[in-house]
């Protein structure tokens, strides 16, 4: 019986087509998260110093990549967005239920 051998290091990582977070940079997450929210709302949202007091993409970026739990407070809010996006796309099309 033989054990299976790991990965070669030039094998390419396994797609992930089911995550949404796959080969997005923390730059696009940040800067997608500001263009919808603005600085202000994003500060709302997230209450991080980085987003509140003078900020700007490039110190949210060196907090965030220092600071694991932020990050996974920024990715959720980034998944929640694109959530809210695919909701409202569904019901775009859709006529409203007739009253009873």
């Amino acid at each position: 019986m033989s054990a299976a051998l790991p990965p070669a290091p030039n094998d390419a990582p396994p797609a992930q087509p089911r995550n949404p977070l796959h080969g997005m940079t923390l730059e696009a997450i940040v800067t997608a998260l500001q263009a919808r929210y603005g600085w202000e709302g994003l500060g709302e949202r997230i209450p991080l110093r980085c987003f509140t007091h003078e900020p700007s993409i490039a110190s949210s970026l060196k907090f965030l990549r220092k600071t694991p739990w932020a990050r996974e407070k920024v990715e959720g809010l980034y998944l929640f967005m694109l959530r809210d996006d695919r909701r409202a796309q569904g019901h775009a099309g859709t006529p409203p239920a007739a009253a009873p």
